[in-house]
């Protein structure tokens, strides 16, 4: 056994799917103690062990020291620094992956049109477990979904007895939109940090997307949107309906995520939806791969040797 502040081995660490989703902290300051984060703020000190978070949200006011982020790297676990709310994304860190076995499936698939459009689909049918999409194009899923999400406001809204309009978020101003407005906001941008972890974990490319396309986090909106109608916009509805003036409604958003997250059930079931998707074996998510030269005769040649030699 080595000591504790030894760098832990891929295979002595939690998969992405049993590890705890998400923690969001701001105005605090992190360190590292030993194999775990510390969390200082005004009211004292936590510990939580590195290896068993997914994601850590980093909030306005945040220090985090070096040995802190070198602590979570190794670790595979998550970094994702958002702004005030929890609401905009700004940057994350390394992830779990040490392969790029899934991640040359991801892109085999998403850059032949026909196989796109079949992973498309598929997302497109788990939203539509009674209907037979399988000859539906695009354009007609699209509305399909359009249509689905419209009445689920309108019955979330008839529910809960919160007022609807319509969805509008404006990233610049976010206390522009009403309380459901900003809940949904909040509980969607942790939706997208758990996604966002577990496709890094397997080694996949948050941008590569099979629905969304041109941004670099097109593939976890695709991912997240599977699980909306189920978990963010019920939540959002919900906060919204116990919203009192003056109340921090993202904060209150994110708590219910967190909570709607805490058995662990989600991770697992985003592992296992994308592996149906694309066909990731799930035996070989922990196995390493060499580094290696790419040779269009051989596939691959060993790294780290002088060619000129030979």
């Amino acid at each position: 056994m080595g000591k504790a502040t030894d760098k832990i081995s891929l295979q002595e660490m939690p998969q992405i799917e049993d590890r705890v989703t998400f923690i969001y902290v701001e105005h605090a300051v992190i360190n590292r103690q030993d194999g775990a984060i510390t969390v200082t703020d005004s009211r004292g000190m936590v510990r939580i062990p590195a290896a068993i978070l997914g994601v850590l949200f980093l909030g306005p006011g945040t220090d985090i020291t070096h040995r802190a982020v070198e602590l979570l790297g190794d670790a595979g676990t998550s970094m994702i620094w958002v702004g005030e709310h929890g609401v905009r994304q700004y940057a994350h860190g390394r992830s779990l992956a040490r392969t790029t076995r899934f991640l040359k499936k991801q892109a085999v698939l998403v850059t032949n049109t026909r196989k796109r459009v079949a992973v498309a689909r598929q997302m497109y049918k788990m939203r539509f477990p009674d209907e037979d999409v399988s000859a539906l194009t695009m354009q007609q899923l699209r509305a399909h979904e359009g249509a689905r999400v419209r009445r689920l406001y309108r019955e979330m809204a008839k529910q809960h007895r919160v007022h609807w309009d319509k969805r509008t978020y404006d990233p610049d101003n976010y206390s522009s939109g009403d309380p459901v407005n900003q809940a949904l906001s909040a509980a969607n941008v942790a939706l997208y940090g758990v996604v966002h972890s577990v496709v890094c974990a397997l080694g996949l490319c948050p941008g590569l997307g099979f629905v969304h396309t041109g941004h670099d986090l097109s593939f976890v909106y695709d991912v997240a949107d599977l699980y909306k109608a189920e978990i963010t916009i019920p939540i959002a509805f919900e906060a919204a309906a116990a919203y009192a003036e003056g109340d921090d409604i993202g904060r209150q958003a994110r708590l219910k995520v967190r909570d709607a997250f805490s058995d662990g059930k989600l991770l697992k079931r985003i592992v296992k939806d994308l592996q149906n998707l694309l066909s990731v074996e799930a035996e070989e998510q922990i196995s390493l791969e060499p580094l290696s030269l790419w040779d269009d005769k051989k596939g691959t040649v060993p790294y780290g040797i002088n060619y000129s030699e030979r």
